[in-house]
């Protein structure tokens, strides 16, 4: 009896699971694409290590707050091309984010218009929810189409946040070779291209799509005010999916050890009337 119990016990320990139980989980959350400036100009380095490794970092940032939102990349320079559809692996989109460099796109500029056209088709109209497009930029745009392609999105639910890195005094281009800068990038007549931070057009794009300018170059006045907007906000339920759990069963291995073991104590233990009656020995 006193091996049972303690077998029993063991089992207890090990936590067996048997049978199964069915949970529903609901995913409530808002839609969020980041749209991040890819142009040549991003490569200046006025703020610390350069405009473009300060957008991913920021961006990665906020990715560490998030929850259950969903979350998709655009990168843009003359043009836009996804990165990232919307989905719920922020693993992946922080791997898509690394990635993003300025030589991926051959045609240099900073279409605004085009980054915020593309981010439209990333949500699902279908699957109504808060649609939030972060777009973080130096403002250096040469489309002059940003505050007709932030209108259209405004049309579509869509409220565009913008993130300005840089100065407004600005910084030369680098041009580097094996991490060395070999010289600068000049313009036609050979002077040195110095590009600037243009928050103004940046400001006039969110105002159009019922958003907020933010400074881009303090990561945590940026990730303290997307929390606070995002908590703001309504979360409407985008996925429900069931999973089947298995249940604990150690407590009746338990009752079972203890209870054998009891037994065993009191019947073999204690010198009962009974059991000197059995003499089972012949010990008289």
């Amino acid at each position: 009896m006193l091996s049972l119990g303690i077998s029993f016990l063991t089992l207890g320990l090990v936590n067996p699971k048997i049978g199964t139980q069915l949970e529903t989980v609901k995913r409530e959350g808002v839609d969020i694409v980041f749209a991040i400036d890819v142009s040549k100009s991003m490569l200046a380095e006025d703020i610390a290590p350069n405009r473009l490794e300060k957008s991913k970092r920021l961006a990665s940032a906020i990715i560490n707050q998030l929850a259950s939102d969903r979350i998709g990349i655009i990168a843009y320079a003359a043009q836009a091309i996804p990165q990232l559809p919307i989905t719920t692996d922020y693993g992946a989109a922080k791997m898509f984010l690394q990635a993003l460099n300025t030589n991926m796109l051959s045609s240099q500029g900073t279409a605004l218009d085009a980054a915020l056209d593309l981010s439209g088709t990333f949500f699902d109209d279908e699957d109504q929810t808060n649609r939030v497009v972060f777009l973080i930029s130096d403002g250096e745009d040469h489309s002059e189409e940003g505050d007709s392609a932030a209108e259209r999105a405004a049309n579509m639910g869509i409220r565009i946040f913008t993130f300005g890195v840089g100065t407004d005094e600005g910084a030369p281009i680098p041009i580097k070779r094996n991490g060395v800068v070999e010289s600068y990038k000049k313009e036609m007549n050979g002077e040195t291209v110095i590009t600037k931070r243009n928050s103004l057009i940046l400001q006039e794009i969110a105002e159009a799509a019922d958003g907020e300018y933010v400074d881009g170059n303090d990561t945590q006045a940026v990730v303290d005010f997307v929390l606070e907007t995002l908590k703001n906000m309504d979360k409407k339920e985008f996925e429900a999916k069931k999973f089947v759990s298995y249940k604990d069963q150690f407590q009746a291995f338990l009752f079972a050890g203890f209870l054998l073991i009891l037994l065993e104590i009191f019947l073999f233990e204690t010198k009962t009337k009974w059991v000197q009656r059995l003499n089972l020995f012949n010990e008289k």
